[in-house]
């Protein structure tokens, strides 16, 4: 594991130390906890923003019918059976 030095800014650290201690976990914990949470956020906003953007694309618009008609087409054949 690598060792990371930064600064923040003294209220933040407060309430840092404060939580550490409330709940029983040391300050390096939560912090890695918290940036591993919002590294998950941002990959989420991203798959979002490429999901707006094939939305507006007019090709990935009729792929995306064409697959749901086949899709409904296998579901149709399955109730047959």
């Amino acid at each position: 594991m690598a060792t990371y030095t930064s600064t923040l800014p003294d209220e933040m650290l407060k309430e840092l130390a404060k939580a550490s201690k409330d709940l029983k976990t040391p300050k390096n914990k939560i912090i890695e906890k918290a940036v591993s949470v919002y590294l998950e956020q941002l990959d989420k906003a991203a798959y979002k923003r490429s999901f707006i953007r094939a939305s507006k694309d007019k090709d990935m618009i009729a792929m995306a019918e064409e697959g749901m008609a086949d899709y409904y087409n296998q579901l149709l054949e399955l109730d047959e059976d």
